[in-house]
């Protein structure tokens, strides 16, 4: 903060106080001063928003709004941190003054922010450029497409705007220099998703020639006042036809796509447009895009500019192991600038790049994405059916999909726990959800916080999302992890633990083992072209979008399932369209609910389609139950402690935000490329890319390279790896991989807190022990004076280690965390813990509520309740990790608690 004063403070003495002058000094690099290492290239020039327009107009009454919807902020960050740049229109003073009807007093904060976000586009553009933007018009503006789109034309030279209750022109340029626009313009600009679209008609103004105003200086329109109307045409029937034949082309517009769910969630669309167009640019010079490529390409992006030329970017794309000659196609070229971009904040120390890839984070964000009708209708559908009695929910549903109802309903965060529930029962304590009629914004935040901690504890990817997100409900998020949600409840039983007869698709134990290690999704396919295969289909299904789009796959499918509900007109008939209605009439007969339409089958909507094969699966999978081989998949089935902790294991791994999203910790690390993308995300440099081999691996001593290299990694990290090597992994020892994946949590969790003591004024970045957490524990409870909730049981609220057994209550985590937030526990829920019936409702409400706190944690009641010694660890050290964020906390007095006793040693990594 104090370092954005200073910029402002010298901005304001190197600027003059003309508009003109002012675009002229900021074009112009200021003068050179010495530093240690100056970067290869100049950074651009900071351009100060509120300075601008406070020597620009009169334009008071826009920048006091800009201010106090904190709109600002949002601008000033896309001027300055990204590669687009922005184009604002500003009414003048007298604009506000002279609008009468409709008011701008009756709106409510958020409708004032979204009118404000209207008056900017995201993107740089000049006067020049609006002569093409007229011919895509509407354009989406930063309140996102739809009713807050603009329509552009261009007279003779003269800008006009339409937003259908404004129609206005730009009279002036207050500055126009890239990456930073600024026009004049004479109205408010009005939009039709605030204020309707029941449009007062407006008489025709009188004829008046029109002429185009010059860069930087105003227009006759100023000397008369901003308000008054200015003279104009009505726009011609030509152009009206033409606006809404481009708003019926753009209603389908969703901006650039990845196949990736989890590459595409790591950009805005802003940032997927520029690489995507700095990509097709280079394929369109050579012919195709390589590795060696990427330097000069990415030298220029102002993510890396400030720090690298391009001997320094093939230098860190040489260390990440990339083959230069490697041609690439736009999603792995994305994935190479987030490889660059991770490798580029570990050269510089952890700081992050001015213009690092941060999806979502910022507030620009919420509006360069549109959203799948047809998929907001299928959630709203099954959120109705499985949430239709509920005690809370019931008096606002059933939800409207053709209104806001679905992302109105979000904002409190009860929803998304409840569908959380649905998805994997018990996942979240009720008793742990705020459902008051009306929350405060704490409470409204711990739903949140609730939510997205239990998301990721049933495997939702939301490694970039936070609780600010679902509090304003953005709907390409909130559609985004809803989606996920559904997904895991679909396709729940695509396991052998659920479904043994999927054990049927394979045809010997080799195939079992790679069966454990397919991803849901993709033992969906398997199962579909298992049948299809015995249908006579000659085709095979790869994916749910192309590869269905033209129903035959469906006809097949139900054909060989429910032939008591199939006809052959469904395969006769060469109308794909037609087909796929007479595929969900099929499908209705099995009692499949409508997740999707016969225009999402036939243009290939992948996630709707996805569901719909899953709902088939659940209604008629059509497996026998061979019992010789259903006995060979029980054998194929682990211990319940460890199937918990490798459950643990790979939510961890998976919320850490790796590339590769791990099904079966068990199958997916044998080949070591996923431990050594762990050990690089926790100890960045740890490893050596260039002796490492991406997956697929064909040759098994590549896999062992690999593991060898993980082997190493953990001695130099101290773990304890007696008479254990790569090849221990490689062959999947159970008992081994646990073992060294516990030592790589442990680490990752003492390194968390070294960091947070290292800022500390008391500890000087001293190694944390098992000891330091159990001491900082019991010396919060003592401090907190609840000891007296336990005396009643004849002894103190503390515990001895972590392997106490007197844990398995619950009480003690309940004094804790109670006594790092006095808010957080509800102590009339909370039961003595004598039965063990009492104990795992303690040990449910102890999860919920920590989540609630911000903990991100995987384990489950049964880690409780049996006193399970790591993750009762995993536990308090997440406590003491959101604990110690907070403002005042210390950890100091921990030091003089000497009548705790010091942690017991971690359990051997044998044991």
């Amino acid at each position: 903060m104090e370092f954005s004063v200073l910029i402002v403070f010298s901005s304001a003495l190197l600027f003059s106080c003309t508009p003109l002058a002012y675009a002229q000094k900021v074009a112009s690099p200021p003068a050179p001063t010495p530093t240690p290492s100056p970067a290869p290239a100049p950074s651009p020039p900071y351009v100060n928003l509120t300075l601008l327009l406070s020597v620009a107009g009169p334009f008071h009454n826009f920048l006091n709004y800009l201010e106090s919807t904190k709109v600002i902020d949002t601008f000033q960050n896309q001027a300055n941190n990204t590669d687009e740049g922005i184009t604002i229109f500003v009414p003048k003073d007298d604009a506000f003054k002279n609008l009468k009807k409709p008011s701008l007093s009756k709106l409510t904060q958020d409708q004032l922010k979204q009118l404000i976000l209207f008056h900017a586009l995201p993107h740089y553009y000049s006067l020049s450029d609006f002569k093409n933007l007229s011919q895509v018009s509407p354009v989406s503006t930063f309140a996102g497409a739809g009713g807050y789109a603009l329509n552009f034309t261009d007279s003779s030279g003269t800008v006009h705007l339409d937003s259908g209750w404004s129609k206005t022109k730009v009279s002036s340029s207050v500055h126009s220099t890239d990456p930073v626009a600024i026009y004049q313009v004479d109205k408010v600009l009005l939009p039709e998703a605030i204020f309707g679209t029941d449009i007062p008609p407006t008489p025709a103004p009188a004829p008046a020639p029109e002429t185009s105003p010059t860069a930087d200086s105003p227009t006759s329109d100023d000397t008369t006042g901003a308000g008054s109307a200015p003279a104009k045409s009505a726009p011609n029937s030509s152009y009206r036809i033409n606006g809404v034949a481009q708003e019926a082309k753009m209603s389908g517009f969703v901006g650039v796509l990845v196949s990736d769910p989890w590459l595409q969630s790591q950009f805005t669309q802003v940032e997927l447009r520029s690489l995507k167009s700095k990509f097709v640019s280079t394929r369109t010079q050579s012919g195709r895009v390589t590795v060696g490529d990427l330097p000069p390409i990415f030298a220029k992006l102002r993510a890396f500019t400030e720090m690298f030329n391009e001997d320094g970017i093939k230098v860190m794309l040489g260390e990440a192991g990339f083959n230069m000659e490697e041609e690439l196609d736009f999603e792995s070229f994305l994935k190479a600038y987030i490889n660059l971009q991770s490798r580029a904040t570990k050269k510089t120390g952890g700081k992050k790049l001015k213009s690092s890839v941060s999806f979502l984070k910022a507030a620009t964000t919420t509006f360069h994405h549109n959203i799948n009708e047809s998929e907001k209708a299928s959630y709203v559908s099954h959120i109705n059916s499985y949430l239709a009695e509920d005690r809370f929910l019931k008096k606002y549903l059933p939800l409207d999909a053709a209104t806001n109802d679905l992302f109105d309903l979000v904002k409190d965060g009860v929803l998304l726990c409840k569908l959380i529930n649905v998805a994997v029962p018990g996942t979240i304590d009720e008793r742990a959800i705020n459902t008051k009629g009306t929350l405060n914004p704490w409470e409204r935040n711990e739903n949140h916080t609730l939510c997205l901690n239990s998301a990721k504890a049933i495997g939702c990817t939301v490694v970039n999302i936070g609780t600010q997100d679902l509090i304003e409900a953005r709907p390409h998020l909130v559609l985004g992890l809803i989606s996920q949600i559904i997904k895991i409840q679909l396709l729940a039983d695509l396991n052998l633990k659920k479904t043994p007869q999927l054990v049927e698709l394979v045809d010997d134990s080799k195939d079992v083992e790679e069966l454990l290690g397919l991803a849901p999704e993709k033992v969906l396919l398997k199962w579909m072209n298992f049948h299809l295969k015995k249908a006579g289909y000659s085709k095979q299904v790869t994916n749910f979008s192309s590869d269905v789009k033209d129903g035959e796959a469906y006809a097949y499918l139900l054909n060989a399932l429910a032939p008591e509900h199939s006809s052959p007109a469904s395969l006769d008939t060469k109308d794909a369209k037609e087909r796929a209605n007479m595929v969900l009439v099929q499908a209705e007969k099995l009692d499949c609910k409508g997740y999707l339409t016969s225009k999402d089958i036939v243009e290939g909507s992948p996630n709707l389609n996805l569901a719909f094969v899953a709902q088939i699966f659940q209604h008629r999978n059509g497996l026998s139950a061979d019992t010789s081989k259903m006995s060979f998949a029980e054998m194929m089935t682990d211990d319940a402690q460890t199937s918990r902790e490798e459950r643990c294991f790979r939510l961890w791994i998976n919320s850490l935000g790796t590339a590769t999203y791990v099904n079966n910790v068990f199958e997916d690390i044998r080949n070591g490329w996923v431990l050594l993308e762990v050990l690089d995300k926790v100890s960045p440099g740890s490893v050596n890319w260039k002796l490492a081999s991406k997956p697929p691996i064909k040759m098994p001593f590549r896999k062992v390279e690999n593991c060898n290299q993980v082997i190493q990694i953990g001695k130099d990290l101290c773990f304890s790896l007696v008479n254990i090597a790569g090849n221990d992994i490689v062959q999947g020892n159970k008992k081994l991989i646990l073992a060294y994946l516990w030592q790589l949590m442990r680490f990752t969790m003492l390194q968390l807190l070294k960091n947070l003591r290292y800022h500390s004024s008391h500890s000087q970045g001293k190694e944390i022990t098992d000891a330091d957490i159990l001491k900082w524990a019991n010396n919060k409870v003592k401090k907190a004076g609840r000891t007296s909730r336990m005396e009643k049981a004849g002894r103190t609220s503390r515990m001895e280690s972590f392997k106490d057994k007197n844990l398995s209550n619950g009480i003690f985590f309940l004094e804790l965390l109670s006594a790092v937030e006095p808010r957080v526990v509800n102590w009339t829920v909370v039961t003595k813990g004598e039965t063990d019936e009492d104990k795992k409702l303690n040990a449910t409400y102890i999860i919920s509520v920590a989540r609630k706190l911000g903990c991100s944690i995987f384990l489950l009641p049964e880690d409780i309740i049996e006193v399970n010694q790591k993750m009762i660890l995993t536990l308090t050290a997440s406590i003491m990790y959101w604990s110690l964020q907070q403002p005042g906390d210390s950890e100091s007095s921990a030091a003089d608690d000497s009548d705790v006793p010091d942690a017991s040693p971690p359990a051997s990594v044998n044991g």
